[in-house]
Parts: structure tokens; sequence; C-alpha cells
């Protein structure tokens, strides 16, 4: 009898049904989700939990992967400014940011809490994750978010996130957007467009890009200056 047979089915006749979950847990989040990474490093994601779901529901997709050094400048800019400022010298959690929303939440308890996602939390969860919010997948999520940071460089990380973010309206990836909301490619984004296109992000089917508020889109322009003044996108150059 093998090594793995013995282990499956135990010395004795009875199933060793807890062992088994055990392995199958162990295999579904360590060796499968790393191959997935380090395979993806390198190759374009084709699809996500989240793309799939639109798919059986007879939704429309759009998509089209891009290299990051393909699209304009002023679109990496500002997502960063907008989403993750802190995304080149974290390691997947930004931690300020979280004591800060605990922060808020404790002065108005009444609101919800303030999501405080990084950009490598957000990836992690789209690559693997269903869109249905739950404490199982939050730990989930974590656990992902380590693995991501463990094997993709911040230029990979920044590079899945701007082909895979949902750009609302069946848009996933920037070329997408770009071609949905101003009929031009990734590369050819002007500042100002890249700027509207991030600050629709947080939530991208209520607000659309081609008129997003003017205070988020000034907030908006305010942030990606904060990213080339300061230098916060040194980590994906």
């Amino acid at each position: 009898m093998s090594v793995i047979s013995r282990v499956w089915n135990g010395k004795t006749g009875r199933k060793p049904w807890l062992r088994r979950v055990l392995i199958v847990l162990f295999i579904v989040l360590l060796p499968l989700p790393l191959l997935y990474l380090i395979v993806f490093r390198f190759v374009p994601v084709p699809v996500t939990p989240q793309m799939l779901g639109e798919m059986i529901t007879f939704n429309e997709v759009q998509h089209h992967w891009r290299s990051i050094d393909s699209m304009a400048p002023a679109l990496k800019h500002s997502v960063i400014g907008s989403e993750d400022q802190a995304f080149c010298t974290h390691h997947g959690f930004d931690v300020e940011d979280i004591k800060l929303a605990l922060k808020q939440h404790d002065n108005h308890p009444g609101k919800k809490l303030r999501g405080a996602s990084t950009i490598s939390q957000q990836v992690a969860r789209t690559l693997f994750l269903a869109p249905v919010r739950s404490w199982v997948r939050k730990g989930a999520e974590a656990y992902l978010t380590v693995l991501v940071e463990f094997v993709w460089p911040k230029k990979r990380i920044l590079e899945a996130y701007l082909n895979l973010v949902d750009w609302g309206h069946g848009n996933f990836g920037a070329a997408a957007a770009s071609q949905a909301y101003f009929h031009t490619s990734s590369s050819r984004l002007s500042p100002a467009q890249a700027a509207l296109l991030a600050s629709v992000l947080p939530n991208p089917d209520k607000w659309r890009a081609t008129r997003a508020p003017a205070r988020r889109m000034s907030r908006a322009i305010a942030r990606t200056r904060d990213v080339t003044r300061d230098d916060l996108d040194w980590c994906v150059r």
C-alpha cells in the first residue's frame, strides 16, 4: 500500500473522514492557489469568478488583457492615488488605514464600517472569490492576500488589478472601460479620463465614469498629484 493510500484510507476499516477533509482543505488552501499564482504571474488571467457569474446569468462581459506598460501612466497614478496610496510600502494590508476605519466606526457606530481594502486585497478577492460578503470570505481573502504578496511583485499585482477590476456595466479591466466610456484605448487615456475612471471604482455600477460627480473627480485629481509629487508609484516603474 502506498503512503498516499495509507494516509487517505487509514490503517483500520473505518474511513478517516476528518483526515480526508483536512487533506482536501490543505490542497485547496495551499498548493492549488500557489500553483495558480505561479502560472498567472507570467500569463494573462483569462477570467475571474465574478466574470463567470456574469456569464452564467447571460450578462455581457467585456474584458481585454493589456500589459501595464502599454497603459497610460496617468491611469496607474490615479488608481494608486484613489485606492491605495500606501501600495508600494505595505505588505498586503494598510494597518494605519484599518485603524482609521475602526476609529471612524467607533465615533459613528450607526454608519456602515468603511472598507479599508488595499489593491492587493482586492486582487486576491478578484482572483479567487465570488462577490459574496461574509466573515468566512474575509478570512479567506486575508490568507490569499498573503499568498499574492509572497508570489507576485507589486507591478504584477497592479497589472492584474487594472486588467480585472469591475468598472461597471459588464466592463472588466481598463481596456474594456476605456473603450466603453471614452471610446479610446487604455494607452491613450488623458489624465482627466484616468481620474474619472479611478473616481468611480468604489461603486462602478452606481457611478458612471462619463458623469462622475465633480467632487469625486476633483478628489481623484488631487490624489493623482499626490502620487506623482511624493513618488508613491516607485514600485511599479
